[in-house]
């Protein structure tokens, strides 16, 4: 189990944006920041990453920094999230305008819960989300069908 990088006594809940130390309470940051350890983490020149093709084995982030402590059950393995990205039945789907804004809404909204909730409404929405299911959490059926 990971402990807090600045008490080093409970689990960190939280990431300071610029150095990525993780840290277990407000008290935790403030001293973090006060105590002058905290040194941001050179972002590449977005020219030369347009330039420098990234391999599969370089990852620009780790799940882990999107996801809170409570979340690692939950968490895709970055094999799956590759394979979501080669989805041509995906990349089908977000080729829609009106997909596009119901996710930029779902993930701009201040209460995530009920923004998914109201898209889930959506059939548009419901397809896409069965379609990322189908590639992270295959059925038996789903793989009968690729083998035809």
């Amino acid at each position: 189990m990971q402990l807090c990088g600045v008490c080093s006594e409970h689990v960190p809940k939280y990431r300071c944006p610029a150095c990525r130390i993780r840290y277990c309470s407000v008290g935790c940051f403030k001293r973090h920041k006060d105590d002058d350890s905290c040194h941001p983490i050179k972002q590449p020149d977005p020219a030369s990453i347009s330039r420098t093709p990234v391999s599969s084995a370089e990852q620009p982030w780790i799940v882990e920094d999107l996801l809170d402590e409570d979340s690692h059950t939950d968490k895709v393995p970055l094999q799956k999230l590759q394979q979501l990205g080669d989805s041509e039945a995906l990349k089908d789907l977000l080729r829609n305008p009106h997909l596009r804004q119901l996710m930029m809404s779902v993930d701009s909204a201040g209460n995530k819960a009920k923004a998914m909730k109201d898209a889930m409404q959506e059939p548009l929405f419901v397809e896409f989300a069965d379609q990322c299911l189908k590639i992270i959490e295959p059925t038996q059926t789903d793989s009968v069908d690729e083998e035809y």
